[in-house]
């Protein structure tokens, strides 16, 4: 139970020789309380999300995994649990999902279930990839995800095991943008941006003080650069691009800066900050 943030399955204590009798007796006095059906919680022990998601998984039964975002934040690749626990069980088995609970029927292959502080959960890779798709800001995750967690290879090979299944393609789209860096495809968002509000009197690619500023409003000075994904740039490119910034400031642009994230998620927010710096 120390082990186990204060979690025991019934099966679990009978199989460290308790009888029925016993645990009966712990649950009728207090000293462990049912969180779930055959799942129990030390009476000292809070109801953390820990202890939520391993309840989850154990009630679940044989064969069942944490998986999206429940996984990810698990490997801790994810900073807060989710709202409601990801659970994955064997394809043939039945079971109904709990209040609060995201239950999947699917076999995972060998290779993408691990086992961390004694709980079943999908391996890193495929957890990053399945919950960059079920995330609201999940290119943001992915972004981190591959400058600190893992790498684009691994998250390839993962996705390419596991095909036919629910997010499948919108995990393909994002792979895409990650492997690409996603600048080129941020400057093409922002020109669609710009004609869709109406703003005009801007060029791309125009060159100033020995630098090429990827948007440029020449008569107002007002300069955007577009950066992809950051995971994608090297500690050379970022200090180009800091050089670059201050020579353009001090040459008197006025600079902004959006990332492909900002250009997804937030376009309205985009368009702000520009139709600001015009006026």
């Amino acid at each position: 139970m120390s082990r186990q943030d204060g979690v025991v399955t019934r099966r679990q204590a009978l199989g460290c020789g308790l009888s029925v009798a016993t645990i009966d007796r712990y649950v009728q006095s207090g000293e462990w309380r049912a969180v779930a059906s055959g799942v129990y919680l030390r009476a000292d022990r809070e109801r953390s999300p820990e202890v939520r998601l391993r309840a989850a998984v154990y009630v679940a039964g044989e064969g069942a995994t944490a998986w999206g975002p429940s996984a990810a934040w698990w490997h801790g690749v994810l900073d807060r649990a989710p709202k409601r626990q990801f659970v994955t069980v064997p394809h043939r088995r039945v079971v109904k999902a709990p209040s609060g609970v995201r239950l999947r029927r699917r076999d995972l292959l060998p290779e993408d279930v691990t086992s961390v502080r004694g709980l079943r959960v999908t391996g890193l890779p495929l957890s990053v990839v399945e919950a960059a798709v079920e995330l609201e800001d999940g290119s943001v995750f992915l972004d981190r995800a591959l400058q600190r967690h893992t790498t684009l290879g691994l998250l390839e090979r993962a996705h390419r095991r596991n095909p036919g299944r629910r997010g499948a393609r919108a995990a393909e789209r994002l792979l895409c943008t990650a492997r690409t860096g996603g600048h080129s495809e941020a400057e093409r968002m922002l020109y669609r941006l710009l004609q869709k509000a109406g703003i005009g009197g801007w060029r791309p690619h125009v060159r100033s003080c020995g630098f090429e500023i990827d948007v440029a409003f020449e008569a107002e000075r007002v300069a955007i650069e577009v950066d992809g994904w950051a995971w994608h740039r090297d500690s050379a490119r970022h200090r180009r691009d800091v050089e670059r910034q201050n020579v353009l400031v001090n040459a008197g642009w006025h600079v902004l800066r959006f990332t492909w994230h900002a250009l997804t998620h937030d376009p309205d927010g985009v368009i702000r900050q520009i139709r600001q710096a015009l006026s």
